[in-house]
């Protein structure tokens, strides 16, 4: 017995190898030197030898990361802008997915329906509707909060009701957030839909006997059960905010390697991507140790 449940978890590991072992010899064909260049870019000062073809570096050591946080005051804002955003959206679009994920789980006439509703942005954010809708007017006025036509201009509803303007553009924000919060949740409530139907229905049956209601239930079994999911979740949606191509060091770092600023750009996603990977290590942490350990104990 031992021994064939060894061999199976051993042809389990294989099919998982042979799986990502296309994407490990892209890596290393394709990968691999561009970014370890790159990495070498942000130490050094980066000259082009066009005789040659080939880039000349000279060691700066951390003069290029210093040069960004005190002289240019661009890159340290929309850094903490992007930052602040993104401490704060990931725990919004988790908890809005799960919510959502809990209820389309639920038996109900036209369930499937409704989660290819919430699934269509993740399809037209992929494709050539999106490609339109960003060069569209009034699609773009739609995300906005305003419409022309027959829509409703939620900009001047709140103008009508006599609010100052810092009230009316606060709301107004909410209510653009609300809007790209149910775009940005497409595949995360899939994930916990996936893992919602993965949790033996036996402990749900052991919760009623034992009289327990709805919100214990979740507490005690839904929620510790996703604690993998809600992991996945959590690093799926922090690389989504990451290479979102509305983030503002990224769209920075881009212009100026399209500039021929060979340093500059590395050095800029290079400090972003640390810190952002940081920040979610050291959250990731926390959920573990202090969150799920909970119920593992």
């Amino acid at each position: 017995m031992k021994k064939s449940l060894k061999d199976f978890t051993r042809k389990k590991q294989m099919y998982g190898r042979m799986f990502i072992l296309p994407w490990e010899i892209g890596f290393v064909l394709f990968f691999l030197q561009p970014l370890v260049q790159s990495l070498v870019f942000v130490f050094s000062n980066v000259t082009v030898n066009f005789d040659e073809g080939v880039f000349e570096t000279k060691w700066v050591g951390l003069s290029n990361i210093r040069h960004f946080f005190y002289e240019d005051t661009v890159y340290v804002d929309n850094l903490v802008d992007s930052l602040t955003s993104f401490i704060y959206t990931i725990p919004l679009i988790v908890a809005l997915s799960l919510i959502v994920g809990v209820l389309l789980n639920q038996k109900f006439k036209g369930r499937i329906v409704f989660r290819s509703i919430f699934f269509l942005p993740v399809i037209i954010a992929t494709g050539v509707v999106m490609t339109y809708l960003q060069g569209d007017a009034t699609a773009q006025a739609m995300r906005s909060g305003s419409s022309s036509g027959n829509g409703i201009d939620i900009s001047n509803i709140l103008m009508s009701m006599n609010l100052s303007e810092n009230v009316s553009s606060t709301l107004l924000g909410f209510v653009n957030q609300i809007f790209d919060l149910f775009w940005d949740c497409g595949v995360q409530i899939v994930l916990f839909i996936s893992g919602l139907q993965s949790i033996p229905e036996q402990l749900y049956e052991v919760c009623r006997v034992e009289g327990a209601n709805k919100w214990e239930e979740f507490w005690y079994v839904t929620f510790p059960m996703l604690s993998g999911t809600t992991l996945l979740v959590i690093v799926f949606t922090a690389i989504e905010i990451f290479t979102d191509s509305g983030n503002k060091v990224m769209t920075y770092g881009f212009n100026a390697m399209r500039q021929n600023m060979w340093w500059e750009g590395p050095t800029m996603l290079w400090v972003y991507f640390a810190l952002v990977g940081a920040i979610l290590g050291l959250a990731v942490l926390l959920i573990q140790k202090k969150i799920f350990a909970k119920w593992a104990n």
